[in-house]
C-alpha cells in the first residue's frame, strides 16, 4: 500500500497493442467476434487470484472486520458476523495481513498475548491514530480459520532485522516445545497455525524503506534465509515492482530468483495520472474520466506481460508466481472523511474495472498464481462497507460473487475481435472477455462491455465444445456512477441475464453498457 507513486501510467492516446487484454488484435467493427478455444485449453487459474487484502487502515480492520466480544453488533467472538458470511459467500481464498505500508512498522508481539496488556501505538502511515493491537496475529489467524482462507503474512523488512521474522514464524509454525511455541499456546492456540505464503517487505522501493533495487534484493536473499516455517510448505514472495519498473523486475529476478517463489506487482488504477493527490472523484465525475479510468485498469496487461516476460528469462519453467497483491481503484478521500482512511465509494465503474482485471489475470493463468484487490473491507475498491451495525455489499463484491467458477478452472484461451469505445483522446477496445471450463466440465464465459453507452452484439464460436442452453447473470446500472449505499444496499447487484443464445458451436449475446456478464453453458 503505497503513499507516494514511484511511476505514473501514461493515458493520452492508447493503442490497442498496449492495451489489449487478448491475443489478437481489435477491429474498427459496431460487433464483438470470438472464438473460445475449449479444443486446446490453458493454465489452471489459481483460486489465490481472487484474494483479498486487509490492512490496518482507518477502518478496514476495526469495525469493518473486528467489533470486539463485547461488541452490541452481532459478532462470533469479535468477528463481524455479516461480514464473515458475506465473505464466506464469495469463498475468499487467502487474505494478505497486516499490510501494506502499515506492515513496515509492524512488530508481530506488539498483538500477541492479553490484549488488555498489549502496547497503545500510532499509526503513522494511516491518519496518525491510536492502534491498540486488539487485532494481531491470533485474530487474524482466526479470521483466515473462519473464512477458510490462507494466511499471507508480511514481514516487517523495512524497520525490523530477520531475526524478528524468524521468531514469529516460530511462534506461529512451530509444532515443537519450543519457548515461542509454548507461549502461543498460552495465548489459545496449542497447534501451529499454518502460514502458507510470507511477503518479505513491502513496497521497498518506497514505504517499505525507499530501497535501491540492488539493495533490496540483498536484504530480500537476507530476509530468505531466516523465514522459516515449522510445518508445511510456505512460499516466500519478494517485494516486487510497481507499475512499469521493469528494472526492479530485472534486478530481483537476476539477484534473488533462487531464493524466492514469487514477486509481487502493485498497481492501482486512478482516473487521472498526473500527480498523486489529484486522482478523481468516486462519484460524479464525467464521462472522460469513466474512460481514463477503463484505459488505466486495460495498462494491468502491459504490465503483466511485460514484468511476466523478465521473469521468463530467468525462469522459463514458470516456478516462481508473479502475485499481484495490491491493485484496484484509488479515487480521491470521500469528502468529510479522514483522508489517511482511504475512504471511497464504489460504483458500476468499479465492477466493470474489476472484471476487466480478472479477465486479464485469467489471461495470464500461467504466471499470474495469486492477486489481492485492495482493500477488503471499507478502504478503496472494497468488497464490503460497514457503518456501525450496518453492512452494505458492494458491485466489485457482486463481480467476484459472478467470478466464483473461474477458481481452481482451466483457462480457455480467447480470440477476440472487438470495436472501439472512444471518448476525447481515449480510444481503447470496448469489450473484454475471458472463458474457463471447471471441474465438472462445464465452460463458463464472461464478458465485459465497458463502453457506457453503447450496447454490444457479441457472437462467439465455440470450438471443442457444443452448448444446447446457456444461463447467465449480470452487474449493471443505470448510471456509471450507480452504486450500493446503506440507505439502498440493493441498487446495483446480480440481474439474470437473458440476452443470450447457445446454438451448439455458437453463442450469441447483446451486452448492456456498462456490463459484466457472466454465461454458464450446458
Amino acid at each position: 500500500m503505497r503513499r507516494q507513486p514511484r511511476f505514473a501510467a501514461a493515458v493520452l492516446t492508447l493503442t490497442i497493442a498496449a492495451l489489449s487484454p487478448v491475443p489478437a488484435v481489435a477491429q474498427a467493427t459496431e460487433d464483438a467476434t470470438a472464438t473460445i478455444h475449449a479444443d486446446r485449453p490453458g493454465p489452471v487459474m489459481n483460486r489465490q487470484v481472487f484474494g483479498q487484502f486487509a490492512e490496518h487502515l482507518g477502518h478496514g480492520i476495526y469495525g469493518g472486520i473486528w467489533v470486539g466480544e463485547k461488541s452490541a453488533i452481532p459478532n462470533d467472538h469479535g468477528y463481524r458476523r455479516d461480514v464473515l458470511d458475506a465473505l464466506r459467500a464469495i469463498k475468499v481464498p487467502v487474505v494478505r495481513w497486516p499490510g501494506g505500508c502499515f506492515a513496515d512498522d509492524y512488530h508481530w508481539r506488539d498483538g500477541v498475548g492479553p490484549r488488555a496488556k498489549r502496547p497503545v501505538k500510532i499509526n503513522t502511515n494511516w491518519g496518525g491514530v491510536d492502534e491498540d493491537n486488539a487485532f494481531g496475529t491470533n485474530e487474524y489467524m482466526g479470521l483466515a480459520e473462519r473464512l477458510g482462507a490462507e494466511a499471507y503474512i508480511s514481514a516487517n523488512v523495512g524497520s525490523a532485522p530477520p531475526s524478528e521474522t524468524e521468531q514469529w514464524l516460530e511462534y506461529m509454525t512451530s509444532p515443537t516445545g519450543s519457548t515461542l511455541a509454548k507461549e502461543r499456546a498460552a495465548n489459545g492456540h496449542p497447534a501451529p497455525f499454518p502460514v502458507r505464503y510470507i511477503g518479505l517487505g513491502n513496497e521497498l522501493w518506497g514505504c517499505g524503506g525507499n530501497m535501491r533495487a540492488d539493495y533490496a534484493a540483498d536484504l530480500t536473499n537476507r530476509y530468505a534465509q531466516f523465514a522459516k516455517s515449522g510445518s508445511g510448505k510456505m512460499l516466500k514472495i519478494a517485494s516486487g515492482p510497481s507499475d512499469a519498473d521493469y528494472a526492479w523486475t530485472e534486478t530481483l529476478m537476476r539477484l534473488s530468483g533462487k531464493y524466492i517463489d514469487g514477486l509481487s506487482l502493485h498497481y492501482y488504477t486512478r482516473p487521472r495520472d498526473k500527480e498523486w493527490g489529484d486522482k478523481g472523484a468516486a462519484l460524479g465525475f464525467p464521462e472522460h474520466e469513466w474512460a481514463t479510468t477503463m484505459a488505466h485498469a486495460l495498462q494491468m496487461d502491459e504490465f503483466v506481460t511485460k514484468h511476466s516476460a523478465i521473469m521468463d528469462k530467468y525462469d522459463p519453467g514458470k516456478k516462481t508466481w508473479l502475485v499481484v497483491d495490491e491493485w484496484g481503484t484509488w479515487y480521491d478521500p470521500a469528502p468529510g472523511s479522514n483522508p489517511g482512511f482511504l475512504v471511497q465509494q464504489n460504483s458500476v465503474r468499479d465492477a466493470v474495472v474489476a472484471g476487466l482485471n480478472l479477465n486479464i489475470f485469467a489471461h495470464h493463468a500461467d504466471r499470474v498464481k495469486m492477486a489481492a484487490v485492495a482493500q477488503m473491507v471499507n478502504v478503496l475498491q472494497a468488497m464490503l462497507l460497514t457503518d456501525g451495525a450496518r453492512m452494505v455489499k458492494t458491485p466489485t463484491y457482486w463481480v467476484f460473487d459472478l467470478y466464483k467458477p473461474w477458481m481452481d478452472a482451466t483457462t480457455l484461451p480467447v480470440d477476440l475481435r472487438s470495436p472501439w469505445y472512444h471518448d476525447q483522446e481515449v480510444a481503447v477496445p470496448a469489450v473484454s472477455v475471458s472463458a474457463v471450463r471447471d471441474a465438472a466440465g462445464q465452460v463458463h464465459v464472461a464478458l465485459v462491455n465497458l463502453d457506457p453507452h453503447r450496447a454490444i452484439a457479441t457472437s462467439l464460436s465455440l470450438a471443442g465444445v457444443q452448448a444446447t442452453a446457456v444461463t447467465g447473470r449480470m452487474v449493471t446500472g443505470p448510471a456509471m456512477d450507480s452504486h450500493n449505499s446503506f440507505d439502498q444496499p440493493d441498487a446495483v447487484r446480480p440481474v439474470a441475464f437473458t440476452g443470450a443464445q447457445a446454438n451448439g458451436s455458437t453463442l450469441t449475446a447483446t451486452l448492456p453498457p456498462m456490463s459484466v456478464v457472466v454465461l454458464d453453458l450446458r
